[in-house]
């Protein structure tokens, strides 16, 4: 575990011995914490030498849940097109994500080398994040998740990442973000321009096997 300014953060290297040529931000979901992705490390495929970072959000009260803490990168009212958004606390958090970037960059990475991963609450945040972000990233991949605040993004989307390469999977079995509205969000995404490579599988709000292979093949691809 290494404590950035900023968040705790788990690191992994998949070559330990070779300078890593591209970092991948990986956001958790909602109520788990960095080691519930940290297996990704290990699972994809990539020929590359890569340096896997996956933070922990702080811990909050979430609305969808009665109030209970626990951890969470902003508040969630629902699930259901319509529900409430929380743009501030998505805002708050997006400067969490984006001071990681920096220290990334500092340490001597470029921000097209950097790629943002995420599940879930994750990948909300992730593509947020990312959409928004004023300098040229390498990509984003959005598991089980959907865009927010979509309607405003048009205006505030980053200049420099419009043709930023976006990974999206999901599950048609998912009772959690239901497919429709990942489905939605991928529509939403390539009506502003955005490259998207969707992908459905037959699971619940999980990852599979089959999306761990096509997940290493597109970053492979793209690095």
């Amino acid at each position: 575990m290494r404590h950035t300014e900023y968040l705790p953060c788990i690191e992994i290297e998949t070559e330990p011995d070779t300078p890593a040529q591209f970092h991948i931000i990986t956001l958790h979901g909602l109520g788990a914490d960095g080691r519930n992705l940290a297996s990704l490390a290990r699972d994809l495929a990539v020929k590359q030498p890569i340096r896997w970072l996956f933070p922990d959000a702080p811990i909050r009260p979430v609305s969808l849940h009665g109030g209970v803490s626990m951890r969470a990168w902003y508040d969630i009212h629902g699930l259901d097109f319509g529900s409430p958004e929380d743009e501030t606390g998505l805002r708050v958090a997006v400067q969490s994500i984006e001071r990681l970037i920096q220290c990334e960059q500092d340490r001597g990475i470029s921000s097209e080398r950097i790629l943002l991963c995420g599940f879930s609450q994750g990948g909300a945040l992730a593509l947020y994040t990312g959409l928004r972000y004023a300098r040229r990233l390498g990509g984003i991949l959005a598991l089980s998740t959907y865009l927010p605040v979509a309607k405003q993004l048009a205006a505030e989307a980053g200049a420099a990442n419009r043709s930023l390469p976006i990974f999206m999977a999901h599950g048609d079995q998912d009772t959690v973000v239901s497919l429709e509205m990942g489905e939605w969000s991928r529509d939403r995404l390539q009506a502003l321009g955005y490259a998207v490579d969707f992908h459905r599988y037959p699971m619940a709000h999980s990852i599979c096997a089959q999306e761990l292979s096509d997940m290493g093949a597109w970053i492979q691809q793209l690095i």
